[in-house]
């Protein structure tokens, strides 16, 4: 199911999705009352029972009500998350609009309070980078104040999440249409902004599976850069149909031949990939596809360069192989550049 984007008008504030809220904050019911216009983004369970909720606040003023204070700064508030998760991808889907949201306002800093008792929550923003800075104390008891700061710090991809950092190599890697498709959804092939609200696909995920036989990439290895190359869709000539679409960072280069099962393999992939099981197994037993990249969806270019312009106006050499090759930091550099990518995101 997709994350929508609703009023809370539009939500049963009864249904017992909300009975723990109640229970933490006994304010709940009047001030989600009076957020009715407001919007928040929810998620459903195929059965039609909803199972996460999150409202986003953005806050310029300093924030006293916590020990100690904070100075004025662009915030994002994560004001109310809540998830029933259930050994899916649904809380790294709503970390990532989390993120998405804050690129959007160029947000200094991600806050968000939250009491000790929510072990499973905790461990997950601190996952991506968030700590504890403060405490917040009311009538409800008190909440641990977690924060993110929009800067790179330490060397985790996953706390420095979306950052990108090109003190490493950058190479460009082609996709099928079917497979970019399913891949990185939020990567549309116009010359529109990428759309923040719409949840377009289940695929919305901050890390990704992929599978391929092209020669070059088993020389791949953790924080490597994948510029995505979105090969034609035959609805026109390649030189203006194939695209830059996406910047993504490597976690992990497996050989299929790694894994000592077909389940290992199957454990490994399926929390990260958007192929069937059925599909999966077939990749296992044909071994049509070796080469298993593990990658973060760090960057959906807001423009997207086509080829003739990566070779016209950046330089790429025409007749080499385009399945996967090394880029210069300055083509990768002016290939953001093209792409319009928010310069806060990238750290040399």
């Amino acid at each position: 199911m997709d994350l929508n984007y609703v009023e809370f008008q539009q939500v049963d504030l009864g249904d017992e999705f909300f009975t723990s809220l109640k229970q933490d904050y006994g304010e709940f019911e009047q001030w989600f009352k009076k957020k009715s216009n407001n919007r928040a983004y929810i998620h459903r369970t195929p059965q039609g029972n909803l199972d996460g909720f999150l409202y986003l606040k953005r806050e310029e003023e300093s924030i006293n009500d916590v020990v100690p204070s904070l100075p004025a700064k662009n915030r994002l508030k994560v004001g109310t998350f809540k998830i029933d998760a259930h050994g899916t991808k649904l809380g790294e889907r709503f970390i990532k609009k989390i993120f998405d949201h804050a690129v959007h306002q160029g947000s200094e800093e991600i806050y968000v309070t939250v009491f000790e008792k929510h072990v499973g929550l905790i461990a997950l923003f601190h996952r991506y980078g968030f700590k504890q800075i403060a405490t917040k104390t009311t009538a409800n008891g008190i909440e641990l104040v977690l924060l993110r700061k929009m800067t790179w710090d330490g060397n985790s991809l996953d706390e420095n999440y979306p950052l990108v950092r090109t003190n490493g190599r950058q190479f460009l890697m082609s996709l099928y249409p079917k497979w970019h498709t399913r891949l990185l959804p939020d990567s549309i092939l116009t010359n529109e902004e990428t759309d923040i609200i719409k949840d377009v696909s289940h695929a919305n995920s901050v890390h990704k599976v992929y599978l391929t036989a092209m020669r070059g990439v088993d020389t791949l290895g953790y924080g490597d850069i994948l510029l995505i190359y979105r090969t034609s869709d035959q609805q026109g000539a390649a030189h203006y149909r194939s695209v830059a679409t996406s910047v993504c960072v490597v976690e992990e280069f497996r050989n299929i031949n790694s894994f000592v099962s077909e389940e290992e393999f199957l454990t490994y992939c399926t929390p990260f990939s958007v192929f069937t099981e059925q599909e999966l197994r077939g990749f296992y037993k044909f071994r049509k596809y070796p080469f298993v990249i593990r990658f973060t969806y760090n960057i959906a270019l807001k423009r997207r360069p086509n080829r003739k312009v990566l070779i016209e106006e950046v330089g790429l050499n025409a007749d080499q192989y385009w399945g996967f090759f090394q880029l210069t930091k300055n083509q990768f550099k002016a290939i953001l550049t093209k792409g319009e990518v928010n310069e806060s995101l990238i750290v040399d």
